[in-house]
């Protein structure tokens, strides 16, 4: 049989109902967080170009020490590496996409980095 996870459609749901009312520009692109169990995503995307501006995870190599992808002090390494490199392509404003994730531990890292890093959001 297959197993099914409870938590994926209402957080689908949760993310379409934020996505609604959150879109990326070009003067204000979003910054979309992502989480698995084991690593962090975040990108910085123009929507009405459909262009990924500036991206960085704990899956490169160099960016978070070995062994220690999936937690809190590496979510937010993941956050000051994508607002450097937002902030070195001249993008300083941003829109805060959670993906329908609540805002605490390692999402929450991630936009501290982030504003450490220069973004304004």
């Amino acid at each position: 049989m297959k197993a099914t996870n409870k938590e994926t459609p209402a957080r689908r749901r949760r993310q379409l109902r934020g996505r609604r009312k959150i879109s990326g520009t070009p003067e204000r692109p979003r910054l979309c967080v992502t989480k698995t169990l084991n690593h962090m995503y975040a990108q910085v995307i123009d929507d009405e170009a459909g262009v990924t501006l500036a991206a960085a995870s704990t899956r490169e190599s160099g960016l978070v020490p070995e062994g220690h992808k999936g937690n809190v002090a590496a979510a937010k390494l993941v956050g000051l590496a994508v607002g450097k490199r937002a902030a070195e392509k001249g993008i300083g404003r941003v829109v805060f996409d959670r993906a329908g994730w609540p805002y605490h531990g390692r999402v929450r890292a991630v936009a501290e980095g982030a504003r450490e890093a220069g973004l304004e959001f």
